[in-house]
């Protein structure tokens, strides 16, 4: 880098610091209240805005702009136009109007709507988030002024994730800010401040553009584990390699030039696993940037012959990749609601909150499941790797022992210390021990002041999840505010609350071993949900109890919910379909075609044998074809089922019972097929083996 890091940092971003420098006084100040406020937004204000914003992204070589949103696909979508307008004599003039700002027009019906758009009803809005700022991004196309917008139907339903997200944080502010006010503080807002973790793979690209199912699917259908996996824990942490080192280093940079305070770079558990985590923001700008991140990796990837893989399992027996999304609350006045303070016992306010989440939880673990669910999850949560599929929550030995205290005695009179550690080494610094250890087996962990939701899927928008627990935590709070507001005695009433709600809603309280069976045992017990696929996970979105609480805080419509509902059993479907048809195509074409060679090498083999040497043992040949020939049998009895499966799940009409058909008989099906073909991965000729295997794309980077 030849410019200072401080210099360079958010350098291609419209921020706070470019809008106190070009707008006027009076056009600034309007716009921060609309920000902080949210007050409505004053054409007049936009229209210097956007004259601003054009001139500061003309002046850094910009030609075009775009209204950047995030369709339900997942991922982000953008149309370009150019700054472009004709004079009279022939030439151009470069314009940028409030009005252009302010709305965008892209088509509706060409994007996941869930039957809110037809085809023949294509009108759709983008508008203007301006409380995430826009931003400039260069790549071949040139550089773009990227505005971050929300997107709606003609008719005004949400078509997006962030819509939601932003009615979500609203709807906590206030329940938040209630609550504040009646413990005598003076806080107008409440924001959930989120920092997500991104987990990731990469892979020589030249080896990645051989595998269809990485090209199609984004993971491995097929393919034997090589001697060595991640057993011996030694790419945990350990030395980056230089190639990697190198796409880290663009990374970061290109991520500080849009802003994105990415903080944390490391080796993870499984080979060609890496992860990178960003300091705190608010909900939203968090969303915006966790989907920058992912764009960058992809792109810059490219640009060093790698291949960045974000599927939650793109490698079989080896851990998967996943999200972890922490979580809190903070006032405007800086106060992080979830800081249990040094003496919890004595915090009431943290308590309240802190049992507020616990009982939002408890209630909704459903809709905690269903935000975090996609079909690549399906392979990762509950299989033995972090975290499992039953929804609990760890807080740690020091307020496990203060909620204790409180529910059988009524009373919290201490807490637990951390006190000091000695490792035994003279020269080495007696630590400070934190009160509690971590647990990683736990999907929604306690950490310090913030809570972190494990579950959520590596290649997902965070924009669910956190639409979810903004949610659910403000019912909870709009409940516990309405007790609290017409009680005559607040103390009384605040410090029964608590007792009341910790004690009835105790059983979500977990610290042990998640991966356990025992743990599995205990939670049905503990009648705790346990929702092991996203086909099971779907039908939490549209019951009587979320339909109710939604529309409650105006997060989302009953509409709104049916048609995320359909859209997840529509992209499970087509997700797994596209998946079988790549096995069936592979298996068809590559596999059983190289098999099919072998086995004729081999034969050919023990036949030039018998000639040479009749009396010759060829035992080994003969054995060998016999085996490579049953498997081959079984691949082939195999592919055959699974043509007929997916067949039979074109011709269902309903697309939750197509969904349902697709996990139920065309899942297992796919397995019956990988089975015999990664046997004959280890079996047949490394030179006839059509596609890189396991051991040269994890370990040949």
């Amino acid at each position: 880098m030849s410019e200072k890091l401080t210099d360079l940092f958010a350098i291609d971003v419209f921020n706070e610091a470019t809008m106190l420098e070009r707008l006027p006084k009076k056009t600034y100040a309007a716009l921060k209240k609309t920000i902080q406020n949210g007050e409505d937004l004053d054409p007049s204000v936009a229209e210097v805005v956007a004259n601003a914003m054009k001139d500061w992204a003309i002046e850094r070589g910009a030609t075009h702009y775009s209204h950047w949103f995030q369709p339900m696909t997942g991922i982000t979508a953008e149309k370009h136009d150019s700054f472009i307008n004709p004079t009279s004599d022939g030439k151009i003039i470069m314009e940028f109007s409030g009005k252009e700002l302010i709305k965008g027009e892209p088509d509706a019906s060409s994007f996941p709507s869930g039957g809110l758009r037809a085809t023949f009803e294509a009108r759709g809005y983008t508008a203007w988030d301006c409380t995430s700022p826009a931003f400039l991004r260069e790549d071949a196309a040139g550089v773009t002024l990227c505005i971050p917008t929300a997107f709606c139907s003609y008719t005004g339903e949400a078509l997006d994730m962030k819509t939601p997200l932003l009615r979500s944080m609203e709807a906590l502010s206030t329940q938040a800010t209630r609550i504040c006010k009646l413990f005598g503080h003076d806080v107008k807002k409440v924001s959930p401040s989120v920092g997500p973790e991104q987990e990731y793979f990469l892979i020589d690209k030249a080896k990645y553009l051989q595998r269809d199912d990485l090209i199609f699917s984004g993971r491995t259908l097929f393919g034997a584990m090589p001697p060595k996996g991640q057993e011996l824990d030694d790419h945990y942490f350990g030395c980056i390699k230089e190639r990697v080192a190198c796409f880290m280093k663009e990374l970061n940079v290109e991520l500080w030039k849009l802003g994105v305070t990415a903080k944390t770079q490391h080796n993870e558990a499984a080979p060609a696993q890496h992860e990178l985590a960003p300091i705190y923001a608010t909900a939203n700008i968090a969303t915006d940037h966790n989907q920058l991140v992912m764009e960058c990796m992809k792109r810059i990837a490219n640009r060093h012959n790698l291949a960045c893989l974000l599927h939650e399992k793109p490698f079989a027996g080896v851990n998967g990749s996943g999200k972890h999304d922490n979580w809190s609350m903070v006032t405007d006045t800086g106060k992080n609601l979830l800081d249990p303070g040094k003496t919890p016992h004595e915090n009431i306010q943290f308590l309240l909150f802190l049992s507020a989440v616990l009982k939002a939880v408890d209630l909704h673990a459903d809709l905690l499941r269903v935000s975090a669910a996609n079909p690549g999850n399906d392979h990762r949560l509950g299989g033995y790797e972090a975290p499992p599929a039953i929804i609990s929550v760890y807080l740690g030995t020091q307020l496990e022992d203060v909620i204790l205290q409180l529910i059988e005695t009524g009373e919290a009179k201490s807490s637990k210390d951390g006190g000091k550690l000695n490792v035994g080494v003279h020269t080495l610094p007696e630590l400070k021990k934190d009160a509690t250890d971590r647990n990683r087996t736990s999907p929604f962990a306690f950490t310090g002041n913030k809570f972190e939701f494990r579950m959520v899927a590596s290649s997902m928008s965070i924009g669910p999840a956190n639409t979810t627990l903004n949610t659910i935590v403000a019912d909870v709070l709009s409940e516990m505010a309405d007790e609290l507001e017409a009680a005559t005695d607040f103390d009384l009433a605040v410090h029964d609350l608590i007792k009341k709600t910790l004690t009835e809603h105790q059983r979500i309280v977990f610290n042990g071993n998640g991966y356990s069976q025992e743990w599995v045992e205990e939670a049905e017990r503990r009648g705790l949900p346990n929702i092991r696929s996203m086909v099971e996970a779907i039908p939490a979105l549209v019951t009587e109890k979320a339909i109710k609480m939604f529309e409650k805080h105006h997060v989302f419509s009953a509409v709104e919910l049916h048609s995320r509902a359909e859209i997840m059993y529509e992209t499970y479907a087509k997700a797994i379909n596209i998946e079988a048809r790549t096995m069936i195509s592979m298996a068809s074409v590559q596999y059983i075609p190289a098999v099919i060679k072998y086995t004729k090498r081999l034969a050919d083999s023990i036949n030039a044998i018998k000639e040479a040497v009749p009396d010759a043992d060829i035992s080994v040949q003969t054995s060998l074809l016999k085996e490579i020939s049953s498997l081959l049998a079984a691949a082939q009895t195999a592919l055959k089922k699974l043509q007929k499966l997916v067949s039979e799940a074109s011709s269902i009409n309903e697309i939750d019972k197509m969904a349902i058909f697709y996990r139920n008989n065309v899942f297992p099906a796919m397995a019956e097929l990988r089975e015999p073909i990664d046997a004959l991965e280890v079996l047949v000729d490394k030179d006839l083996w059509p596609v890189p295997t396991y051991g040269e794309m994890l370990f040949e980077v």
